[in-house]
């Protein structure tokens, strides 16, 4: 019987001014899956944790990427999974984007590797829109390209690998959860010009940032006038976490994907591990419980052990 066993990264997406278009992956944390190809078309899933997800295929993200991956190659196929998911449900770091993406990379390595990688970014969506309410795919691309991502388009996909500059990132997670779809139905579906002018400068100077690899540049684009000021009401702490750790050196950040994580970048360890404690601090005076990284950016992506 083939099967593989997979590591899938946590990610942070928008990466502040790029909401629905940038992605970075991160060492930590990640999942592991392990996938069996079956004879017979069906999807068995198996949980290795305590957070209660689905194991009816149409209701799990994994799931619905195996049963699309079923319909395209036709046949009697199917997938037997089992999930080590360490990557908390409703953190903001793509936990239901390593479980898609690694689903879609582990099937199509199960298949021979007969889909692209822009075909498997579409597979892994298909858990995405379930989670969310819609297909995007900026955790998804760097979960399986590794580094930072730029999604130019979805329609037609058209997805640009950035260099990845040698940054510290730090997160932390309050313990609390905030839902994809509630953050998304908060958001305005209007901006003013003056605004959405400034967001293009931002997303603009991150990108030149990253290919350059001026760190500089890419602190001072870290700056979100359209997203971040609604999110970020739903995130306790979150303006004094990001004043006191951009007080401490970081380069900049803000919320990882919907929240309520938050991530900032160093330049250096010192400096990460120095911002961890400035989090911890935080959330210690709230009396709010959190985990919190400090890894780097993961060059690799969903990675086949």
């Amino acid at each position: 019987m083939k099967q593989v066993r997979i590591k899938s990264p946590g990610t942070v997406a928008n990466l502040v001014c790029g909401f629905d278009i940038l992605g970075m992956a991160l060492n930590e944390p990640y999942d592991i899956m392990e996938v069996k190809l079956l004879d017979e078309p069906k999807v068995i899933i198996h949980n290795r944790d305590n957070y209660n997800l689905p194991t009816e295929p149409e209701k799990n993200v994994a799931g619905v990427v195996f049963l699309s991956v079923m319909e395209k190659v036709g046949g009697t196929v199917g997938f037997e999974v089992t999930i080590e998911k360490h990557i908390k449900p409703g953190s903001g770091i793509g936990s239901s984007a390593a479980s898609a993406a690694g689903a879609a990379v582990a099937a199509n390595h199960l298949l021979g590797n007969i889909f692209s990688s822009d075909e498997v970014v579409q597979f892994a969506m298909n858990g995405e829109k379930l989670a969310s309410g819609v297909k995007h795919a900026d955790n998804i691309a760097p979960c399986i390209l590794g580094g930072v991502t730029l999604i130019r388009s979805i329609h037609p996909l058209d997805i640009i690998h950035l260099a990845s500059p040698d940054l510290f990132v730090t997160v932390v997670h309050p313990q609390i959860e905030v839902r994809t779809s509630d953050a998304r139905q908060i958001l305005r579906q209007q901006v003013l010009l003056k605004d959405a002018i400034k967001q293009w400068g931002n997303i603009a100077g991150l990108v030149t940032g990253f290919m350059k690899n001026d760190l500089d540049l890419i602190g001072r684009s870290l700056e979100d006038v359209i997203i971040e000021p609604i999110r970020s009401i739903l995130i306790p702490g979150f303006h004094e976490v990001k004043t006191n750790c951009k007080e401490a050196g970081a380069l900049g950040g803000g919320i990882s994907g919907s929240g309520p994580s938050i991530f900032m970048l160093s330049k250096e360890e010192k400096t990460a591990k120095a911002i961890e404690s400035v989090m911890k601090d935080v959330y210690n005076k709230i009396g709010i419980d959190y985990n919190t990284y400090v890894t780097t950016i993961n060059k690799k992506g969903v990675e086949i052990l």
